[in-house]
């Protein structure tokens, strides 16, 4: 049970020397996924379209 203890209050320490990020970090950071998420899903759908159309001609 001590070893628990430890721990939790361990954590606890580690948990105070976390720097979190503002509100304005977050909704940037997160800006800047959903924006990188867009491009990759435009990107690989093009090209899967694109493959499909070619194999499409190449088989007939």
């Amino acid at each position: 049970m001590q070893n628990i203890l430890s721990f939790v209050q361990s954590v606890k320490l580690e948990l105070t020397k976390v720097t979190w990020p503002t509100r304005k970090e977050t909704l940037a950071t997160t800006g800047v996924v959903i924006i990188i998420v867009c491009i990759i899903s435009l990107y690989l759908g093009l090209c899967d379209i694109v493959l499909s159309k070619s194999l499409r001609l190449l088989l007939g």
